[in-house]
């Protein structure tokens, strides 16, 4: 038994955050199936590597050229990930059937320029779930709050949702919040609640990367309450903020207001960490993954990362370990003037530009294979 199955028995699947082309013609996706992987996450900066730095989709793209020469540039993308998109969820169309709907999926991103717009992300989401056309098909809608109306929207209408770029514990539980109304709606309308599956992508280690930066400008200065216990605070506000996340979903997904729905045939919206390769190369290599084990969470993982867990990864349960310790880890930062809310939004931010950047980037790379071909 792989690390990865015994992972599955204790209750966290592993997903792989990565997709290309190449990936699944060679059957190397299929092959990490086979050894326990149990579902694929995307994003535009995923596609733009894939996408920009091969040629594995150069034919496509002529035959999608020729066939419609004006083609707006968008929709030439669209179709690219639309295609990958629904091969790999094909390749892990037996896993969703194994596991009853709880694994198997692939994650698609609606286009990160609409992450502000609820009605435009809304309409996206239902033209991808047509096109794609894959039961086992989840759409990323950013968690901001142009997004939460659109999460409990789409999934009243029975599409999966993964919510993604959650930072803080309240805004995950304003999704988990989205996701109760988004089902109790569709059960309001005497539709079914089996098979609407959600997952709430938590991003970890983009945490570190930003309160390290903060300790060390406060060390510098050297001024300030509790400076000097500051150095020990490194590298640990991303798990405990996690482990808190998690605590939450416990208590949501145990209340009697999800029993109602759970005994109709509602399946629990569960966490997944996301952003969990490691950073800093002074940190272990799996502190993202090793410290946050647990019962119906999801790990989505790098390659480098994933490679690792199969190496030295750990099977058992962590994730609930010190909580006590994880709120005072996040107080002292309070009282050591480190604004963990201004870190959760600036993250927030930085995220939708980030891969807003990446999808314009793509279509600046695009355009330039465009006019090569048809020279």
């Amino acid at each position: 038994m792989t690390i990865l199955q015994r992972l599955e028995q204790i209750g966290q699947s592993i997903w792989y955050d990565n997709i290309s082309r190449s990936l699944i013609q060679s059957g190397q996706l299929q092959r990490m199936v086979a050894e326990g992987l149990l579902g694929v996450t995307s994003n535009p900066t995923i596609f733009d590597k894939a996408i920009s730095g091969s040629t594995d989709y150069d034919d496509q793209i002529r035959k999608l050229l020729k066939s419609t020469p004006s083609m707006p540039i968008t929709e030439l993308i669209r179709a690219l990930m639309v295609t990958d998109i629904q091969m790999a969820a094909d390749v892990l169309a037996p896993v969703y059937t194994r596991t009853n709907g709880r694994d198997g999926y692939v994650s698609m991103e609606v286009t990160p320029s609409k992450a502000r717009d609820t009605q435009a992300t809304i309409e996206e989401v239902r033209l991808l779930w047509k096109i794609v056309d894959r039961r086992n098909l989840m759409i990323k809608i950013p968690a901001t709050a142009e997004g939460l109306p659109a999460i409990e929207q789409t999934i009243s209408e029975g599409i999966n949702v993964n919510v993604t770029l959650i930072f803080s514990v309240e805004r995950y539980k304003e999704v988990a919040e989205a996701y109760l109304r988004g089902l109790e709606r569709r059960l309001a309308s005497r539709a079914s609640l089996d098979r609407v599956a959600s997952v709430a992508s938590i991003f970890v280690s983009r945490i570190d990367t930003l309160v390290d930066d903060l300790i060390r400008e406060k060390m510098s200065a050297g001024t300030g309450p509790g400076v000097e216990k500051l150095g020990t605070l490194k590298g640990k506000a991303a798990v405990a903020n996690t482990k808190l996340v998690y605590a939450v979903f416990k208590e949501i997904f145990t209340s009697g207001r999800f029993a109602s729905l759970r005994a109709r045939g509602a399946a629990v919206q569960r966490p997944l960490w996301g952003s969990t390769s490691t950073k800093n190369p002074a940190y272990p290599d799996l502190i993202y993954v090793d410290s946050l084990i647990g019962p119906e969470t999801v790990n989505t993982v790098p390659p480098q990362t994933y490679t690792a867990i199969l190496d030295h990864g750990t099977a058992a349960v962590t994730i609930e370990q010190d909580l006590p310790g994880a709120r005072a880890l996040l107080a002292s930062l309070g009282e050591s003037g480190i604004d963990t809310s201004w870190v959760m939004k600036k993250l927030e931010e930085d995220g939708v530009s980030a891969f807003a950047k990446s999808f314009d980037g793509l279509a600046k790379n695009l355009e330039a294979k465009k006019r090569s071909f048809s020279l």
